[in-house]
């Protein structure tokens, strides 16, 4: 059996939530292994629907178990807010089902007031940032200063690391005219929640380690997407983590040979939150079509999702960054009823045709476009579950898809119902 990782092969939002719920149920262990509370999954399960953000999304499912890794960085007030909504919704969480990485990093309050204030003081360079404190978090990792989950077992070390944290924070937040931070403040707020936070903690690698040897199924949960990856993606205006597969290895303390499957997941369409380049926006009516169609909302912010054509050129780079075997290609059903739809099929840079996303600031700003149309359909693909109840030409739309990619459709889903999905490859048992 292969364990498998999950990623967004755009700007994220691409559905990954239904698709690692789905195999979540043939998983015996879900590990999210990068990002923070900043990421947001949206679960549609007999017709409840479960938001989670820093929560595997395995942790709906009785017997599994899931694991925050060490790649994340965990707001713990964030995350007993989460645990405690969605108990409320009947879910059991435990140190039986729930494992924290005692090495991840803790955001503090201090990591979302710096975000705020930088934020604030880029003005018309704002890069989009949730303002939840990711990026100052991981600079602190960084930059060897960062609080740790297994630094709330150790009281006199945990006050004297955050004297010399919030030395360093505090003169910035001076510096940007915000409101500084006592070390004493935030000492008193992570003793509220430190027994608790510890309860769930362990040495992730190890417990992981042991699951593989036992021979159990290892299901890798993403977050946002390649295209937001701090190397690979469209820098600055991406997340503070990388995304591509091979994180997974490194962010929950398992071998680079730990993954065998990598599934792409991939909206038949383009969406972006927040600031960066875009090369198939489309701010007309097939935008707003695509938008209000689609309900391109952000689980986390809320925020309104930029939405345009389908963009070969960015999955086919994704392809190759993060080694994607297959992908689940997401909300086909979204483009039901359109006379036509258009993929972009290549990049005109300065006059020159060009088939990458080139990785100048710059350079992406100034790509253009090149389009193939392609026939649209007037039937339903919604809710289908067999190639049978699809259009002809919606097949030929996924398929032109397949060739422009370089990568086969291993799942189709076409609706948020986690059973509404088309299987053409187990990811677990690839052939």
């Amino acid at each position: 059996m292969a364990n498998v990782a999950v990623v967004g092969s755009q700007w994220g939002d691409e559905g990954k939530g239904k698709i690692v719920d789905w195999l979540s149920s043939r998983a015996d262990v879900v590990v999210r292994f990068q990002g923070g509370h900043n990421a947001g999954h949206t679960l549609v399960i007999d017709g409840k629907v479960y938001k989670l953000h820093l929560l595997p999304s395995g942790i709906v499912r009785p017997n599994k178990l899931s694991v925050i890794g060490n790649g994340v960085v965990i707001d713990p007030w964030a995350l007993l807010k989460e645990i405690a909504a969605v108990k409320e919704q009947g879910v059991d969480i435990t140190p039986e089902n729930l494992i924290i990485a005692d090495n991840a990093h803790l955001i503090l309050p201090a990591h979302s007031a710096m975000d705020a204030a930088l934020e604030a003081a880029r003005g018309k360079g704002k890069i989009g940032t949730t303002k939840r404190g990711i990026g100052p978090c991981y600079e602190d990792k960084i930059a060897r200063r960062g609080i740790r989950v297994c630094d709330l077992r150790d009281k006199a070390l945990l006050k004297e690391k955050l004297e010399a944290v919030m030395a360093h924070h505090n003169a910035l937040l001076k510096g940007l005219d915000a409101e500084q931070i006592s070390p004493e403040s935030i000492m008193e707020k992570l003793e509220e929640v430190s027994e608790t936070i510890l309860s769930f903690a362990q040495p992730v690698w190890r417990v992981l380690d042991q699951k593989q040897k036992e021979g159990k199924r290892i299901l890798f949960e993403g977050a946002q997407g390649i295209m937001l990856d701090v190397d690979h993606g469209t820098y600055p205006f991406v997340t503070s983590s990388n995304i591509v597969a091979s994180q997974a290895a490194t962010g929950s303390g398992m071998g680079a040979k730990s993954v065998q499957y990598v599934l792409g997941i991939t909206k038949a369409y383009t969406t972006r939150v927040g600031s960066g380049p875009f090369p198939t926006e489309q701010e007309n009516e097939v935008g707003e079509h695509l938008g209000v169609k689609g309900h391109e909302f952000g689980t986390t912010t809320g925020r309104k999702r930029r939405c345009g054509w389908f963009d070969a050129v960015m999955v086919r780079q994704a392809m190759m960054l993060s080694g994607i075997d297959g992908i689940s290609l997401t909300k086909l059903d979204v483009l039901d009823g359109m006379d036509e739809l258009k993929i972009c099929v290549s990049y005109e840079l300065d006059g020159e045709i060009i088939d990458y996303y080139p990785a100048g600031q710059a350079e992406q700003a100034r790509v253009k476009p090149i389009y193939e149309t392609i026939e649209g359909w007037s039937e339903t693909t919604y809710g289908a579950r067999s190639w049978i109840d699809l259009p002809a030409q919606a097949i030929k739309y996924v398929r032109r898809i397949e060739e422009l990619i370089g990568a086969p459709v291993a799942m189709l889903s076409t609706s948020p119902e986690r059973d509404d999905t088309i299987l053409v490859t187990d990811p677990f048992q690839p052939k």
